[in-house]
């Protein structure tokens, strides 16, 4: 296994026009398998809400909560640079606010970093983790945690919006971001700004021109029943392969074909 990736192996790859590779991450079973698969970074993401416990937004999850599922990932990865949401009302009251969050992530779960969404209303924000010692990756375009503010599930940075946008980038890099997201923006305005910043910038549903991608592993990996976005490729159908080995399980509880005998105890040793 290789040694712990690090915030500067991250600016190397950018300087060196390397791409990397990111995935969500919720279980140590999967952060594991990711990690043994040379995932670079690992984000515990605030999409455990929908995709861990069934809720129709990230805005319920619960610091505890996320505490939690992030202590799992980091404890689980050797090589993987694993980063945690701030979860929604943990931060946005300012950075008092969020360097008490972020501490807590960093004592007690091991993560190496943390990611919050915003923008130039965020950088005194990330301003104030950098100081403090603890990495930030910002998320800029569309921020899940404002879906409502922003009308719902929509390509952001649009027309005359692509300036607010490359602000907003420009913003956290100069804050102190070792990297920034790019949510559903526009694939040449999300290459633009992967140009202009020293940083680099992890794409979802940006194209192909950013420096890394992410994708929430469900969606990218076929497990659970809902419709993936349009810019999920489908790697694997898990949930195909769980749902016949559970039907083939139950067939054989049912006819009594499972346990037999060399699954079962006997008396003598």
């Amino acid at each position: 296994m290789s040694a712990r990736m690090r915030t500067r192996h991250f600016t190397q790859a950018k300087a060196e026009g390397r791409r990397f590779s990111c995935l969500t991450s919720y279980d140590a079973p999967t952060a594991a398998i990711f990690d043994q698969a040379g995932i670079d970074l690992l984000l515990v993401g605030d999409s455990a809400a929908n995709v861990v416990l069934g809720q129709a937004s990230t805005l319920s999850i619960t610091l505890d909560e996320m505490l939690s599922m992030s202590r799992a990932v980091a404890g689980a990865t050797q090589r993987a640079f694993v980063v945690a949401d701030l979860p929604f009302g943990t931060y946005e009251s300012g950075p008092e606010q969020a360097l008490a969050t972020a501490v807590r992530f960093m004592k007690e779960t091991g993560v190496a970093g943390v990611k919050l969404e915003g923008g130039v209303e965020m950088a005194p924000t990330i301003s104030a983790l950098v100081k403090a010692g603890i990495p930030v990756v910002a998320h800029i375009g569309y921020t899940p945690q404002s879906e409502h503010a922003l009308g719902g599930h929509v390509v952001q940075g649009r027309g005359s919006a692509a300036e607010s946008l490359r602000a907003d980038a420009l913003a956290v890099q100069t804050a102190g971001a070792f990297a920034v997201v790019l949510e559903m923006v526009p694939a040449a305005l999300a290459t633009q700004v992967t140009q202009e910043l020293e940083i680099p910038t992890i794409g979802i549903g940006a194209g192909s021109g950013t420096d890394a991608q992410i994708l929430v592993w469900t969606d990218a990996f076929g497990l659970g029943d809902s419709k993936a976005p349009r810019f999920v490729r489908r790697y694997a159908a898990i949930g195909e392969i769980m749902l016949e080995a559970a039907q083939v399980y139950r067939a054989d509880v049912e006819n009594g074909t499972f346990p037999d005998a060399s699954e079962s105890f006997e008396d003598h040793k």
